[in-house]
């Protein structure tokens, strides 16, 4: 298993992510969890969606196993850029004449007053879908050299750029605020590109792309890309379920009352923390080793990097999913709690991310036995888990939705990472998993996360003595 890449990406990753914390504080300061925090976050929640989707590892893991088995692999990748660039520019365009009806799927459950307003921010922010398509597609180049840290480290150009906004246009009105934010995901878009073309032309891998443009018509790739395209959307939709259950959620929430939004977006970005940083940032290290070694019918070392992986991610995400739980509210007090954020909005917070928490286990290692599934070409397989999944997630959405608010609604996303997790790790083999847990290591796992609990329930009586 390669540690010091995974070590490597994930400080990449917790750089990006701090810097990303840094950015909601401030937007928490200066919009609280009002009508124009709302406002934003629906606009941004498409192109965030797509972020997530494409730069968490959708994209690579249906791009990566027909590149590394591709005979021209320059064409091939050429080929699968310009074809998504020219479609995602089209829709962009579209959007931008016809923000409204996009806008009013985002948020159903909004007046037309509302859906106006939101309208132009949502027209600005679609834009950062075709950079991130662009940043992603580099990404994959860079990983299959086994490159990560540009990739890891770029997030932090866009949160910066956000930042920068937040810092110049603090106090000004609300909406002033809402329009730099999103003027300002664009320009960090563009950094992140800036960065990766940088990095590719260092390592000679734009030779690649500027050899398949060369030789695009005398290399018959058509197999290939028809390859590519049946694993595609299978991959995309398999690999996307949390995104797309937060994606509907946020749908939800907007029949909600005000600011339920803002409470699963905030919730959101802490859960999403040791998510990435250790699932993640795992996941996106072992991936290119695993597709080779499945290739080369080397399955010995494959399964060899799962059984460590699986214990790392075991005991660090279990140890963030019970500290998640039981120091929820000095956590939100500490990140969000000033200006307009006010103690109320906290409580609420708190219980939303304490309902995304109990997700966190599985969420993660899902992740990291979808890995096989990907690998061996097994999107389909891998997409109707996650329909499962989903569909789950969904029907909770609707039933704890009125009795529980936001925080149903996260309860139910965790609900429906359990389901994902259950039935990836039998698809994958039952037997595998068995083999796995019948170790020392899980004794050891369950001791120490009684323990763990147990000194962060004292810690935290504490620190709410201080807090109230």
């Amino acid at each position: 298993m390669r540690l010091k890449s995974i070590f490597t990406n994930s400080f990449g990753i917790l750089f990006s992510r701090v810097t990303g914390l840094g950015r909601d504080v401030l937007m928490a300061s200066a919009l609280g969890a009002s009508m124009w925090s709302d406002m934003f976050f629906v606009a941004f929640k498409l192109p965030n969606l797509f972020r997530r989707i494409f730069a968490e590892g959708a994209f690579t893991q249906a791009f990566m196993p027909s590149f590394v088995a591709s005979k021209h692999k320059g064409v091939f990748a050429t080929a699968i850029f310009l074809r998504f660039l020219l479609f995602l520019m089209a829709f962009s365009l579209l959007i931008t004449f016809f923000p409204e009806p996009i806008t009013k799927l985002l948020a159903l459950g909004w007046g037309r007053e509302l859906i106006a307003k939101t309208s132009p921010l949502t027209a600005i922010n679609f834009w950062y879908l075709d950079l991130i398509f662009i940043v992603t597609f580099l990404a994959t180049l860079l990983q299959y050299k086994n490159h990560f840290a540009t990739t890891a480290m770029s997030t932090a150009l866009l949160n910066i750029s956000m930042i920068a906004a937040l810092y110049i246009y603090m106090k000004e009105d609300p909406k002033t605020v809402a329009y730099a934010l999103s003027f300002a995901v664009l320009i960090g878009g563009g950094l992140q590109v800036a960065a990766h073309l940088l990095t590719l032309n260092k390592l000679n891998l734009h030779r690649i792309l500027v050899g398949g443009w060369k030789y695009r018509k005398s290399k018959d790739v058509e197999e290939e890309k028809k390859h590519f395209q049946s694993l595609f959307l299978p991959g995309i939709l398999g690999n996307s379920t949390p995104q797309i259950s937060a994606f509907i959620d946020t749908l939800l929430a907007t029949f909600l009352m005000t600011g339920s939004v803002s409470y699963l977006f905030y919730a959101n970005r802490v859960f999403q923390l040791p998510l990435a940083i250790i699932a993640i940032a795992t996941a996106t290290v072992l991936f290119p080793s695993v597709s080779k070694a499945l290739k080369n019918k080397n399955e010995t070392e494959a399964y060899k990097n799962l059984n460590q992986a699986f214990w790392l991610l075991s005991f660090l995400l279990g140890a963030a999913m019970v500290g998640g739980i039981l120091l929820a509210e000095p956590i939100v007090w500490l990140l969000f709690e000033r200006g307009k954020f006010t103690s109320v909005q906290t409580l609420e917070t708190v219980s939303v991310l304490q309902m995304y928490m109990v997700g966190l286990l599985p969420f993660g290692l899902a992740k990291l036995f979808s890995l096989f599934l990907y690998a061996s070409h097994r999107h389909l397989k891998a997409a109707k888990i996650a329909v499962y999944s989903l569909v789950t997630s969904v029907t909770f959405s609707l039933i704890l939705m009125h009795p529980l608010g936001a925080s149903g609604l996260a309860l139910a996303g965790s609900i429906g990472g359990w389901v994902l997790f259950i039935l990836t790790v039998k698809e994958v083999g039952t037997d595998k998993f068995m083999e796995i847990i019948r170790s020392k290591r899980s004794l050891y796992l369950l001791i120490g996360m009684i323990l763990f609990s147990l000194l962060l329930y004292a810690i935290n009586q504490m620190l709410l003595g201080y807090i109230r």
